[in-house]
């Protein structure tokens, strides 16, 4: 009995063990289908291992570790063959000219040499107004394209606007052309002849002129207004004589300059010009035939249609507040103005609506500044360790820019940092831009309806390259900025090489200058050959693209950039002179011609 029942109370324990035992067997159908998944993969493994181990017993080379080697490819011929290293062929031709070789070579070498054998004017934009291309029926030009008119034509200045545009010849006369000019004559026309002229500057209606001896004219823009208004009596060489001016024309040379005082520089806007005289004295002019200028542009407070002295509307008067300081350069947009004095200070003035003044100013109740105030430059520096100037200063539209040379002071950190203290005294080269940035003119990778304190363009501030001549490393500043509208050309004074001749290496190429667009791009004026805007400046191909295919042995697709030609002595047309390529924007429209 006793046995019995050991053996029947020791089953229940037997039975917990076991239970105990397989405990981890699922408790839901999915664990379980996920376990028999498991098992099922462990078997088939386990029976490929076993297969392979028999086959390699049975073949002899069973081994329990492997030899570990580099197999050598198989001579199949399915198997890839080796890579075949090709070299760039050389683009030196076989037979060829040293010329020939250069321009092969060198785009930029074939784009100078093409600008020196035949000078003239490339131009593109919009052309309804028949000032890009007279001659063709498109109104928009979306390449650049060759005036058969300028073909070897060189010329002292260029100004274009949308309607009608303007020259000046290389002996001095004035040409004028455009559908506001004339709707039935097409070809561009010498208006005001024998006045030495050296610079224009257009407005709204007229054309500003300035003679070489300081004398400033002005035309209208119309040919029918020059023939019927009224004629100027005109000095003869002949003494006692004189006569009647072909065209009509206005001197409006201020009348209180010094004795040997003269207006040396013209900068105009679309109803304003500003005369400066070689004192540094600056001088304002309603420059337009139907509105007075009324935004403050003219730097004199209270001035009015009513209030103007007696006289002609577009006397000059004196900008009194810019009294003493001696200015160096002046720059106009469409209602504002810009000064720079000799000491490298900035006076702004008139609308600031879209903040073109740089002084910070956005309230809506304020946007007009009758007198002339001064931008916060130094404020632009706070905190950088570096002394600014302003070298220079450009307008157009409702957008201002200044070029700064900022030069490296020493700071706290230079007593413990070496490095910090080699560069006291460097001198790096800034571009600031203010006003309307909306279609990308500011160039400084935003678009923004105000910009009312100067911003960095970061593309073209703090760069360097090397000298080769000075051999020593030097700050790229800029040559030239051309503003139009709400387009922009920026021609950078970076080192370029013209003196490539017969006497020297095949491989010694000519380069110029570099040149960016950005901005509108409404009517193609940038050149892209697209009609996107741009905010960031930009490349654009080379100018005369038929050459670089045909004489350079480029393919139609390749893109090589624009250079502008800097100035050299060249051989033309039997005689020796000085030109360069110069880059003008307009409203809507684009230019590059051969200056002198």
């Amino acid at each position: 009995m006793i046995t019995g029942r050991t053996a029947t109370r020791a089953a229940p324990s037997l039975l917990k063990t076991r239970h105990y035992h397989f405990a981890f067997r699922p408790a839901t159908p999915y664990a379980a289908r996920r376990q028999s998944h498991f098992l099922r993969s462990l078997a088939l493994v386990t029976a490929v291992v076993s297969a392979a181990t028999t086959y390699q017993w049975l073949n002899g080379d069973f081994k329990l570790i492997q030899d570990v080697h580099a197999d050598a490819p198989a001579a199949s011929s399915d198997q890839p063959s080796l890579a075949e290293i090709v070299f760039e062929k050389a683009i030196k031709p076989k037979n060829a000219t040293k010329a020939q070789t250069r321009d092969q070579i060198s785009s930029q070498h074939l784009q100078v040499r093409k600008s020196w054998e035949n000078p003239g004017v490339w131009s593109w934009g919009a052309n309804d107004g028949k000032v890009v291309a007279p001659d063709a029926t498109q109104t928009l030009i979306r390449n650049p394209k060759w005036s058969s008119y300028f073909n070897g034509k060189l010329l002292r200045d260029m100004k274009i606007s949308r309607t009608f545009g303007a020259a000046i010849s290389e002996n001095g006369d004035l040409i004028q052309w455009g559908s506001d000019f004339s709707k039935e004559n097409k070809d561009p026309v010498v208006t005001l002849k024998g006045k030495n002229l050296k610079s224009i500057v257009l407005s709204k209606d007229r054309v500003l002129a300035l003679s070489g001896n300081g004398e400033v004219f002005s035309l209208s823009a119309s040919q029918e207004e020059q023939l019927t208004g009224p004629k100027v009596t005109e000095s003869s060489w002949i003494p006692g004589f004189s006569s009647i001016s072909s065209v009509s024309y206005r001197n409006i040379t201020p009348k209180e300059l010094g004795v040997r005082e003269k207006i040396t520089q013209l900068a105009g806007g679309l109803e304003h010009a500003l005369l400066l005289t070689s004192s540094g004295r600056v001088f304002a002019s309603a420059s337009g035939s139907s509105d007075y200028p009324a935004k403050g542009q003219m730097g004199i407070p209270g001035l009015t249609w009513f209030t103007r002295p007696k006289g002609a509307y577009d006397a000059p008067l004196e900008i009194q507040a810019l009294h003493g300081f001696k200015i160096a350069q002046v720059a106009a947009g469409d209602y504002h103005s810009v000064a720079l004095d000799r000491q490298g200070r900035v006076f702004t003035w008139g609308d600031n609506q879209r903040g073109q003044l740089g002084i910070g100013e956005t309230s809506q109740e304020t946007t007009i500044f009758e007198s002339p105030t001064m931008v916060p430059v130094t404020k632009m520096y706070a905190g950088t360790s570096q002394t600014p100037v302003v070298t220079k200063v450009f307008a157009g539209g409702n957008t201002t820019f200044f070029t700064v040379d900022a030069t490296r002071i020493a700071s706290a950190q230079d007593a413990d940092d070496p490095r910090s203290r080699a560069l006291i005294g460097r001198v790096s080269s800034d571009v600031w831009a203010c006003g309307h940035g909306i279609w990308g003119q500011l160039g400084n990778g935003r678009w923004t309806h105000v910009q009312a304190l100067p911003t960095k363009i970061a593309p073209f501030s703090g760069l360097f390259e090397y000298d080769e001549k000075a051999r020593k490393s030097v700050p790229i500043r800029m040559r030239d900025i051309s503003v139009g509208a709400n387009h922009v050309a920026a021609t950078m004074n970076n080192v370029t090489y013209v003196e490539a001749t017969d006497a020297t290496n095949e491989n010694d190429t000519n380069w110029g200058a570099d040149v960016l667009f950005f901005g509108n791009n409404e009517f193609f004026q940038l050149g892209t050959g697209k009609r996107n805007n741009v905010v960031t400046p930009t490349y654009i191909n080379s100018l005369d693209r038929s050459s670089e295919v045909k004489e350079g042995k480029r393919a139609k697709g390749e893109v090589h950039r624009f250079h502008a030609t800097p100035m050299a002595q060249v051989k033309h047309d039997g005689r020796w002179v000085k030109f360069e390529q110069r880059v003008v924007c307009g409203r809507g429209v684009t230019a590059v011609y051969s200056g002198v």
